[in-house]
């Protein structure tokens, strides 16, 4: 009895179960190791009034049973696109899409569904004020009695979690739970139903590298029981982990499809994204003692009345990256929430410049020379339904040279809106008449950096600021972090990407249940000792 059946146990009425028969019967018998399950055959998308190179180009791609395929590329290659219109979020310009060897044509994820085939999407689309199991309830109401038994979805998600090792609270309220958390949640509420063809976009993003590797296990074990799998990333790392097929997309053209025992990381970065120069930071010690931001005893309360924060003192300098590693959900988002003047804090002390600042406004802080780059970059980093120019300048257009006597520059705007999109390398089709909301994710991420890093901040707070970023918009913000600690800009780096955190800080804190186990000295830091701090083992030189 698979997930489907068991929700219709425990909701269905006997004309829903009649009418579930029909919905199993569209998908055939179970498939076999090898059979084709998904395919796409010289499939264009095209979208008015968007630059050619987010256009899907005769893209030929297919999924085989007890596989995962990894589908590789840079931000703007294509990878959403093809995955929506797989999922029947999309409908194709032309082309045709097959489903065990019969044309099919999809007119709304619902057709995906029946067809077997579901996708986990990038960005979060569970509904913040319903509980985990309510929102899994949501999607079961077309079959089901309008009265749901919510402790027998709860027990069923338990079940899950167990099974595949994503914890989550079934009773926790969506937008009580953390970036981390909420990506848990939406993989589950897809693994509920368990389709024959499972897409997930670039579902690493908000995971520490232990839940990656449990969700690569998953992946694996899904596979094993002849289930395609269909993996959207742009890490190299991940798809030789964890892949046994990869197909590569640039700018919206196919690149090629590789066996992975048959090619190289170099082979598919070239593929991808042509030659890159890694960076490797060169970094000269610390030069100023000058406080910059100082947190002394500081105790935060969350969304639940739990206290979040608890005790955190810490410095960070002029001239000086600090990175705060842990997994999500151990109080990291509402540390950063108090800092930036979206949450209020219990008790505690926050000192900027050495002025007392606990508990000031957003506006207020900025006025000190403080950006943000937040953890959730569609909830809170830019208005969806405002446009391109009027996101960018969201933080300044109160104030010269935006704005002269309370009347905006337009034309000033405009200019800087250019230079930002030149220099971020932002893909956006025009500056005033598309909204945000159609942009990709990581080019709403460059569009925040653009937009908080224009100018030599006194104070950068960044939360996950490299999330959702290819490789060459990684690693310009990379250069950019270190071009502003040359320049004396002090930086609290708050990342679950261990990799990050150690090249680029100067001295790590690991967050755990609400307390830092120790800050270390980045140059002297091991990943061992870090993930101990993170699993909450304190090692006995913890302290810098």
């Amino acid at each position: 009895m698979n997930g489907v059946e068991r929700a219709f146990k425990i909701f269905g009425k006997e004309g829903d179960e009649k009418k579930f028969r029909g919905f199993r019967k569209m998908r055939g018998p179970p498939p076999e190791k090898g059979e084709i399950l998904i395919k796409a055959e010289n499939v264009v998308k095209g979208f008015p009034g968007v630059w050619e190179h987010l256009i899907l180009d005769h893209i030929n791609f297919d999924v085989r049973a007890g596989e995962v395929h990894a589908l590789l590329g840079e931000n703007g290659a294509g990878k959403t696109v093809l995955a929506n219109i797989l999922s029947g979020f999309y409908v194709i310009t032309s082309g045709q899409i097959y489903v065990r060897g019969k044309p099919v044509k999809f007119n709304s994820p619902r057709d995906a569904l029946e067809h077997g085939i579901a996708m986990v999407h990038q960005e979060f689309t569970l509904v913040p004020t319903l509980t985990v199991a309510e929102n899994i309830a949501l999607g079961l109401k077309e079959y089901s009695s309008l009265s749901f038994p919510l402790k027998e979805v709860e027990r069923k998600l338990a079940e899950l979690s167990e099974r595949y090792g994503l914890k989550v609270n079934p009773k926790a309220k969506v937008e009580d739970l953390s970036a981390g958390e909420r990506q848990r949640a939406e993989i589950m509420k897809v693994l509920y139903w368990e389709p024959d063809v499972l897409i997930l976009d670039e579902p690493t993003s908000m995971l520490t590298p232990h839940e990656a590797d449990e969700l690569f296990k998953v992946l694996r074990g899904m596979a094993a029981e002849n289930k395609g799998v269909v993996f959207i990333t742009h890490r190299i790392e991940e798809v030789m982990k964890v892949a046994d097929r990869v197909t590569v997309l640039r700018l919206g053209k196919f690149m090629g499809t590789k066996s992975i025992k048959e090619t190289t990381k170099e082979e598919l970065l070239k593929l991808m994204i042509g030659e890159v120069e890694p960076f490797r930071p060169i970094r000269k010690p610390v030069k100023s003692e000058k406080p910059v931001l100082e947190v002394i005893d500081l105790h935060v309360v969350g969304r639940e009345g739990v206290e979040a924060v608890r005790g955190v003192t810490f410095t960070v300098r002029e001239g000086e990256i600090f990175g705060i590693a842990g997994v999500a959900g151990n109080g990291q988002r509402e540390l950063v929430e108090a800092l930036t003047g979206l949450r209020k804090v219990k008790s505690g002390k926050i000192m900027i410049m050495g002025k007392d600042v606990t508990n000031k406004s957003p506006r207020e802080l900025a006025k000190l020379g403080v950006r943000h780059i937040p953890e959730d970059r569609r909830g809170i980093g830019v208005a969806e339904p405002m446009t391109f120019g009027e996101n960018i300048m969201m933080r300044d257009y109160c104030s010269p040279p935006f704005s002269k006597n309370g009347i905006i520059d337009y034309d000033f705007v405009t200019r800087h809106a250019k230079e930002l999109i030149k220099k971020f390398e932002i893909l956006t089709p025009d500056i005033w008449n598309t909204e945000v909301r159609i942009l990709s994710g990581g080019n709403i991420q460059r569009l925040i950096l653009a937009r908080e890093l224009w100018v030599e901040p006194k104070l950068l707070i960044a939360f996950h600021p490299t999330y959702g970023l290819d490789m060459r918009a990684l690693t310009h913000t990379h250069k950019l972090f270190m071009r502003l600690r040359e320049k004396g800009s002090a930086i609290l780096l708050v990342s679950e990407d261990l990799e990050e955190i150690m090249s680029l800080s100067d001295r790590i804190a690991v967050m755990f249940r609400g307390k830092f186990m120790g800050i270390l000295d980045a140059s002297k830091a091991t990943v061992e000792e870090i993930g101990m701090m993170m699993a909450g083992i304190k090692p006995k030189e913890a302290s810098a």
